[in-house]
């Protein structure tokens, strides 16, 4: 399916990158982009949110590229959705829809098929259309006060009962969750979560560390399904370590309230390894929007430990790199080599250890990466 790509610049530093990771989530959802638009607004336009002028520019390009979708980098509202199909007359999908349809083809577990077809219709229910006009004119009558309520009242009904019934499967798989999470804490057992930005290689790393074999790929959203896994770490004993579903820039709300049981993991674990690729150049805007995401989701209390990943691409050499408190501040490790897996794991222990003191939360600075020197937060 070819797509064209738009993106409008609010004067955000991140908009280059924003609009490269819109080529990837396209790709990933199995579109094929051939051209990007982009302008400059300082607000959306209420009614195309791109303005009149750059819908045009867009229809063009769609006609001269016979392109069949129209992807927006930015969350649309219904109205000026069914108003841009409208104008450019092929499908309009926002960057909510569409990684909504990435998720609702990578989830493979029971538990996630339920997360994601409840984010779909609660983001489906907001957009249904009336366009059964001939039965809204209905409003009661002979033969008619029954079964007479519009489609779109059908619609919303049937969405709203079937929310329902997925609500109360993930209220039961959570209940089987926190079973399990009281299980191991009256074993009295240590739990990590992997935690970051989608592909900074959290999979390969769990791999690694735990032989998992868990599904582990170079593209976004490869996992949505919690995995926990228990490893020995010599002399301390066993530790549970569960991979989770990677974070990105404006995760959409309905994902972050569907994917809560999953996330909980997070929530309730006594250390997070936050995962970053070394070599990505937007590695600081990526750490702020998982920790904003941890913090959406109440985890931003829990210990937390920067994992800088991939340091094979980065040039980087393994390491374990301590605050002025002799507090561990970031590892350094690449999971595809393994280089820093042992410093990782004597890191997990010596936490475990201290009963998982807190390692204090730090700025994402570059001081390894760079010229630049930070000041140390403790």
């Amino acid at each position: 399916m070819r797509a064209v790509l738009v993106g409008v610049d609010f004067g955000k530093l991140d908009f280059v990158s924003s609009l490269e990771e819109l080529a990837l989530l396209s790709k990933t959802a199995g579109a094929q982009p051939v051209a990007s638009v982009t302008g400059k607004r300082s607000s959306p336009d209420a009614a195309l949110f791109v303005g009149s002028g750059k819908a045009d520019e867009v229809l063009d390009t769609i006609n001269d590229l016979e392109a069949e979708v129209a992807i927006f980098n930015h969350a649309l509202s219904p109205a000026q959705q069914r108003n841009l199909e409208r104008h450019l007359k092929v499908r309009v999908v926002d960057r909510t829809s569409l990684i909504l349809d990435i998720f609702a083809q990578r989830a493979q577990s029971h538990e996630g098929k339920v997360q994601v077809e409840l984010a779909q219709l609660q983001h489906l229910a907001t957009r249904l259309i009336r366009g059964w006009t001939h039965l809204e004119r209905q409003k009661g009558g002979i033969g008619l006060r029954g079964p007479g309520e519009t489609q779109l009242e059908t619609d919303r009904r049937l969405i709203g009962a079937r929310v329902k019934a997925l609500r109360a499967k993930l209220d039961k798989l959570q209940r089987q969750r926190n079973t399990q999470r009281r299980s191991r804490e009256r074993n009295r057992t240590f739990s990590v979560s992997l935690v970051g930005y989608t592909n900074a290689g959290k999979s390969t790393l769990f791999n690694n560390m735990t032989k998992a074999g868990v599904y582990a790929a170079d593209q976004l959203f490869a996992t949505l399904d919690t995995t926990s896994r228990r490893i020995h770490l010599g002399e301390y004993g066993n530790v549970v370590i569960s991979d989770t579903v990677g974070f990105i820039r404006d995760l959409p709300t309905q994902l972050v309230a569907a994917f809560r049981a999953t996330l909980d993991e997070t929530i309730h674990a006594d250390l997070l390894l936050h995962v970053v690729d070394a070599a990505s150049p937007v590695r600081d805007d990526q750490i702020e929007q998982v920790n904003a995401v941890l913090q959406e989701i109440g985890a931003d209390h829990v210990p937390q430990v920067l994992v800088w990943n991939k340091i094979d691409v980065a040039g980087l050499e393994p390491g374990i790199e301590h605050d002025e408190y002799d507090k561990i501040r970031r590892v350094f490790v690449s999971a595809q080599t393994g280089e820093g897996i042992d410093l990782l794991r004597q890191a997990i222990a010596g936490f475990a250890q201290a009963g998982g003191a807190s390692p204090g939360h730090f700025p994402p600075d570059d001081s390894r990466l760079s010229e630049r020197s930070d000041e140390i937060i403790p």
